[in-house]
């Protein structure tokens, strides 16, 4: 499975951090990103730690795009982080692959750990509570 993630988030250029949804089942959620030197979240050519967020959250948002595929995309927004850990920034002209694993889905608020690939390095980890509102893109 290979889907531009773009059409299933809420999300609009410059603020896509995700390309390409790679997998999707109701617990696990797999992305993949080309970092580009005019990305919003490069600096000195390494993508930023809120750059690594933020594509966390748009894997989230795209599982609930590729479930909710003929309905408006809910705006969701980062509640907390719980033990997350950026140990390496990746370069520009890199690509990182994001893997999401729901814990808990109960109402609006998505509990879910992430896991963060450069090559084969992990770049990060971590836990994050994602809130959905009541609006959405249309």
């Amino acid at each position: 499975m290979e889907i531009d993630a773009q059409t299933l988030i809420p999300q609009r250029p410059p603020f896509v951090m995700v390309g390409k949804l790679l997998f999707c089942n109701k617990l696990i959620t797999k992305t993949s990103f080309f970092i580009q030197k005019d990305n919003i979240f490069v600096e000195n050519s390494y993508f930023t730690q809120s750059g690594i967020i933020e594509n966390v959250a748009q894997t989230c948002a795209a599982r609930l795009g590729y479930f909710n595929i003929n309905q408006p995309v809910m705006i969701g927004m980062i509640g907390s982080l719980n033990d997350f850990e950026i140990f390496a920034l990746p370069e520009i002209n890199s690509e990182i692959v994001t893997e999401i694993a729901v814990e808990a889905e109960v109402g609006n608020v998505i509990l879910l750990k992430a896991s963060v690939l450069c090559g084969a390095n992990r770049i990060a980890a971590g836990k994050m509570k994602v809130v959905l509102t009541n609006k959405s893109v249309q």
